[in-house]
This record gives C-alpha cells, sequence and structure tokens, in this order.
C-alpha cells in the first residue's frame, strides 16, 4: 500500500466534513480515497477496481458530502447496492460524515414498509442509497424522480451481477439524467461489469489497486477434512486460535443453524445471520457483534458484503465458497483497511476445484495445514476453561466519539397535528446558547418526529423544551434511545 502522506484538508474540504472525519477518528486518508476523492470533486467518471475493506465508502462518500448544497430540495445523489445490510452502513456511514453539514441520506431497501419510505422520500433528501429491486419499486410507483440525479455510484457491482440484478440496474440507469457523473466500485471486473461502464461511463478514468493487496494481509491455510468431522474440527480450530471474535461462514441457512447449535451447545458465545431471518432481528445481531456482545458469528454469504466490523481477528470458511469471488469478500470481513487479520478453510474432497480457482484468483498458494497441530479439545470443560480465561470485552465503536456530541430527541407530535420543521427549529432557538448549526436534521412523520441536536446541547435543548410548547402546545420530549443503523 502506498503511503498517503496527506491530510483531509488538503483537498479543500468543508469544514463542517473535516470536523466529523476526525470525530469518527478517520484519522488520514487512505489510498483508494486519495485516488478517487479529487476525480469524484472534478465530476469525472471512474470505474474502481478495489476489494473489499480498503475504505472506498468514504472514498465516494466525502466528495459527494462536498459536492451536495443543502439547499437542494431533491436528491441529487444515488448509491445502488446489492444488500440491503451494505445499504444501510453506506447510509450510516455517510450520514456521519454529513452530519454537522446536515445532510439527509434515505435507505430503500426491501423487508421494510414501502409507504414509511414514501413518506421519508417527501421530505427533503439529499441522497438515496438502495437496493436496486426496491429502487426500480419506487420508479415504478413515481414516488422518486433520478432526473434530477447528479450522480450515480454503483458499488459491489460484481455481486450486483451474481445476484441477478445487472438488468435492474441497467433499466434504472437508462431511466436516470444523461449527463450524470456516474462512479463504479467493483472487486473483480468479469465482461458483463466491463460492458455496463462502457455503456454509462463517458471517458471514464480506471483506478485498479493492487488485487493481492488485501489477502496479503491475511494469513491463509486450510485443513482438509470429512464433512462429517467438520463441526468438530471448527471447535479445535477455535480452541488453538482462541480469537477474541470471528465469522464463520456456511453456504446455507441450515448449516448456519447446525453450527450454531453446536457451538452453543459447546458453550461458546455465538449467534447467527442468515436471509432467512426477519430484518431487525438481523440488524439487532450485527449491532451487537459490533458491540462485543457474543464472540462468534455464524453467517451465510449475506454478511459477507458491507459490513464493516472491527477487528475480526478470525475468518473461518465452515464451507467453501461456491464462487471464487466469495472468497475474497468473506476474507474481507478481516484484515479491515490496513489491519492484519487470518482465513482458515475447511477443505473436503469435493473442494479442489474451487481452491483451484481461488489460488489463481489471488495469485498465491494457500498454505496446507496438518490436523494434527491442533491438539484434541473436544470436551465442554476444556472449550469452557480456555474462553472464559479471555474475557469479551465490549467494543468502543469509532464513530462514538462523534455520537457523543448529538443527540437525537423525539417529540410525540407530527404530520397529523400540521407540525412543521420552521415550529421546531422556532422553538429550540428560543435558547439562546443555541444556534442554527446546533439543529441537525429533523425528519417529521405522521405522528412523531425526530431531530439531531448538535455539538453537546442535546440535554439543554431537551429539558428547555419540556418546559416550554412548540406550536402553542405541550409536547413530549425524550432523547431516542436507538440510532438509526
Amino acid at each position: 500500500m502506498e503511503n498517503i502522506n496527506k491530510k483531509w484538508e488538503d483537498y479543500n474540504l468543508d469544514e463542517n466534513l473535516i470536523k466529523a472525519l476526525h470525530k469518527l477518528n478517520y484519522d488520514k486518508p487512505l489510498e483508494v480515497q486519495d485516488k478517487v476523492i479529487p476525480l469524484l470533486l472534478q465530476e469525472k467518471n471512474v470505474t474502481v477496481k478495489s476489494q473489499t475493506g480498503t475504505g472506498k465508502t468514504a472514498s465516494f462518500g466525502i466528495p459527494l458530502c462536498q459536492l451536495i448544497d443543502w439547499n437542494e430540495n431533491d436528491a441529487v445523489a444515488m448509491i445502488l447496492t446489492p444488500t440491503r445490510e451494505l445499504a444501510l452502513q453506506i447510509k450510516n456511514e455517510i450520514s456521519n460524515i454529513s452530519v454537522y453539514k446536515r445532510l439527509k441520506v434515505a435507505a430503500l431497501i426491501g423487508k421494510q414498509p414501502i409507504s414509511k419510505q414514501i413518506t421519508d422520500l417527501k421530505q427533503k433528501t439529499h441522497i438515496i442509497v438502495g437496493t436496486p429491486g426496491r429502487v426500480l419499486d419506487h420508479l415504478k410507483r413515481n414516488t422518486i424522480d433520478i432526473s434530477k440525479i447528479k450522480y450515480f455510484v454503483l458499488d459491489e457491482a460484481d455481486e450486483m451481477l451474481n445476484m441477478g440484478f445487472l438488468p435492474d440496474v441497467d433499466t434504472i440507469l437508462k431511466m436516470a439524467n444523461k449527463q450524470k457523473t456516474t462512479l463504479l466500485f467493483s472487486a473483480t471486473m468479469p465482461i458483463q461489469i466491463v460492458e455496463l461502464a462502457r455503456r454509462y461511463q463517458k471517458k471514464p478514468v480506471i483506478i485498479e489497486m493492487q488485487s493481492e493487496e488485501m489477502t496479503n494481509r491475511i494469513n491463509q491455510y486450510y485443513y482438509r477434512v470429512e464433512e462429517a468431522d467438520k463441526k468438530k474440527v471448527l471447535v479445535r480450530i477455535l480452541m488453538e486460535n482462541k480469537p477474541e471474535t470471528g465469522i464463520i461462514f456456511c453456504n446455507t441457512q441450515i448449516m448456519v443453524d447446525e453450527v450454531h447449535d453446536y457451538l452453543e451447545d459447546m458453550e461458546i458465545s455465538v449467534d447467527e445471520i442468515h436471509g432467512g431471518m426477519e430484518q431487525d432481528d438481523r440488524l439487532k445481531t450485527m449491532r451487537n457483534f459490533k458491540k462485543g456482545k457474543f464472540r462468534f458469528l455464524i453467517a451465510t454469504d449475506v454478511a459477507s458484503r458491507g459490513i464493516d466490523i472491527e477487528k475480526v481477528d478470525l475468518v473461518v470458511n465452515f464451507d467453501m465458497p461456491n464462487e471464487k469471488e466469495t472468497y475474497i469478500h468473506r476474507l474481507g470481513r478481516s484484515a479491515r483497511v490496513e489491519s492484519e487479520g487470518k482465513g482458515i478453510s475447511l477443505l473436503t474432497k469435493f473442494d479442489k476445484r474451487i481452491l483451484g480457482e481461488i489460488e489463481e484468483l489471488i495469485n498465491d498458494k494457500i498454505e496446507e495445514k496438518s490436523l494434527l497441530r491442533l491438539g484434541k479439545y473436544t470436551s465442554i470443560e476444556v472449550v469452557k476453561s480456555v474462553f472464559l480465561k479471555a474475557s469479551l470485552s465490549e467494543k468502543i465503536l469509532k464513530d462514538n466519539g462523534l455520537k457523543q456530541e448529538i443527540m437525537k430527541l423525539y417529540i410525540n407530535s407530527g404530520k397529523q397535528k400540521k407540525l412543521r420543521k420552521s415550529d421546531i427549529v422556532g422553538a429550540i432557538l428560543q435558547l439562546e446558547t443555541v444556534k442554527m448549526e446546533d439543529v441537525g436534521i429533523i425528519t417529521i412523520l405522521d405522528s412523531v418526529s425526530y431531530v439531531d441536536i448538535l455539538n453537546n446541547k442535546g440535554n439543554m435543548v431537551r429539558k428547555f423544551l419540556n418546559t416550554t410548547t412548540i406550536k402553542g402546545k405541550k409536547m413530549k420530549v425524550v432523547e431516542a434511545k436507538e440510532w438509526l443503523y
């Protein structure tokens, strides 16, 4: 990786963005960010071949936040992603980056009430992040107008191809403004993605990060096992490595359940995530894993894209992936950004072909290890003694510093009572010590409203609003306990 000696100030960014970046502990630009940010600020089309975990969300999120004027009433940027989890993660990261600039980011994803999204879109929205299917659904209902979109980002384009979303992406781009600036990010560049870029990008700048860069930061090896022995071998691997946290990937929901139950019976701290779960349950599980509430996450590939979890020590391929590219994305859950990680795979006699394809893709041989080196850890008592010695510590999330200064307030009134943003702002600004720049995004729903109060003034505003009136009426104002994911 190149040594980037630049500072955020070198890009002539808005001081509100720089303030947020420092609060988020984004110490300096990473390589992909340094390459992409100046180009997007010049509104150039860009194609980036970059593997997961390199900091690419900020590479397009920061310049988008710089380019967008708060006074815009209609969305001017759209980011398409293959999964709901990735869409929500991008929404969260861009919302954090732009919090002092007060830009509104809306997520349009499946498994959420479309009526709630339509209500959200009727308010000032600057950036839309969505999955292709749900965005297309909104277009058919005429609830979004993409003719005003100036900036399009296609993230994880190869995964959108693998999941069959490319026809939807093609339809969306055909309906968009022909003068738009388009960015395309993909870990691999199959011919279909190259052709998509040719259709919608005029004279793009091509950026190709080193393909071996991420995998070189991960200590990779595999064990040859019999299918029937996998669960016992998995426990022995965990015992030998003693990771603080890890993700164990399976190919099916049924196998996720089996592995989860097996480890839980061994009294190992685990939880699971797969596509058969309700969206809220998946989000809760991911939040708890990020916070260090449990040690091992058992997952299908729903978690291999767009889940940014700091310091995952170990990734285990309990089942080898069906596609070679998936191996890269799974291991990318470890070795985030510039850290190091470890990836271990369990190979059966049926996995020889995929192993060869993976080694060709990463241009390296994966080391085979002998099971004899693992020792004989089998009893629950031995397992408990090892993992109890290493206490599970709760993690400090990278946006904690930012969110400690911001309080989201809940107000028990909304559109049905004809409450307007100007009513809320007017009431808040009666406090002499509160300025307009202390008031963040305001969201007014049918029966409730939310307002972000910035710069450590949340408690002051909350107490004041409970002693005064808004639009001539007393209202209940409390801290909203859950941040949007």
